[in-house]
């Protein structure tokens, strides 16, 4: 089943700028919305970006992207949301947010948007450049910086190890059982990380192969 196709808006709409307009309004006379701050939304963007994720497997499986337009709708909600709170306080506007995530695609893909940028550049080698000029951006002093603790732990096992092969440093990860057994959890640890470090090398995303596993008992 294919989905629909997109319905353009109509003429003489902005439906962002209208959207931001509704969320201004929505949160000087809607109690709950006024009453809300970022860390109270924490939970809602959290929800809605695994509704994201599902919407997007659903749409892989059956060819029908219906139901991921609607959850990146609700998504977009909630940078909004975010916005129109910290735009009350003065500390920055949506604006700001757009110009600065221009600014990052403009830094970070100079294959695209630099002088030189008619030169071909291999797929293989753009997240390479990349990730190099956002090292240095960053500046970071440990393996571990920026990295979310919250993360799910097979993602945050990929970046780390994808961290470590960066600095020359990656640790020495065993085949998947060679791991003496002292400990039963640790035991397993060491086996997923084996196993991550498997998938990073036959370029296979260990979190998405989990998830597409479980959903094909279901």
């Amino acid at each position: 089943m294919r989905a629909k196709r997109a319905s353009k808006p109509p003429e003489g709409t902005e439906p962002l700028l209208e959207f931001l307009e509704v969320m201004r309004r929505l949160r000087a006379e809607c109690a709950w919305k006024r009453g809300q701050t970022h860390r109270s939304l924490s939970r809602y963007l959290l929800e809605e970006t695994y509704e994201t994720l599902e919407a997007i497997d659903t749409g892989d499986a059956t060819g029908d992207w219906a139901h991921l337009r609607e959850e990146l709708g609700d998504l977009l909600l909630q940078v909004y949301f975010h916005a129109v709170i910290a735009e009350e306080s003065g500390e920055f506007t949506l604006d700001d947010v757009a110009a600065d995530i221009v600014a990052k695609m403009r830094r970070r893909n100079p294959h695209v948007f630099a002088p030189d940028a008619d030169s071909p550049v291999e797929p293989a080698d753009i997240n390479e450049v990349w990730e190099s000029i956002k090292a240095t951006e960053k500046q970071r002093t440990s393996v571990s910086d920026g990295l979310p603790p919250a993360l799910p732990a097979l993602l945050y096992a990929d970046k780390v190890l994808d961290r470590l092969a960066r600095a020359g440093s990656s640790p020495v990860v065993g085949p998947v059982g060679a791991t003496p057994v002292h400990d039963p959890a640790n035991d397993l640890g060491e086996r997923l990380l084996a196993l991550v470090a498997e998938a990073r090398e036959t370029g296979v995303d260990p979190e998405q192969a989990l998830r597409d596993a479980v959903r094909r008992r279901l």
